[in-house]
């Protein structure tokens, strides 16, 4: 399931492992829905700091 160098297989992996009763599709999309949320979250910190810095 792990193809190399995706970001998304480690995580996908440990989620399935967690539990049973998650697809790996469902577990990929919820993984890559998190990853997504978090560089957007991160994309809005730094754009907030770089105009903090320029003011």
């Amino acid at each position: 399931m792990t193809v190399p160098d995706d970001p998304l297989g480690a995580w996908t992996g440990r989620l399935l492992r967690l539990g049973v009763g998650i697809s790996p599709d469902d577990a990929r999309k919820f993984v890559h829905d998190l990853y997504a949320q978090a560089q957007s979250d991160l994309d809005d910190e730094r754009a907030k700091a770089d105009f903090e810095r320029e003011e």
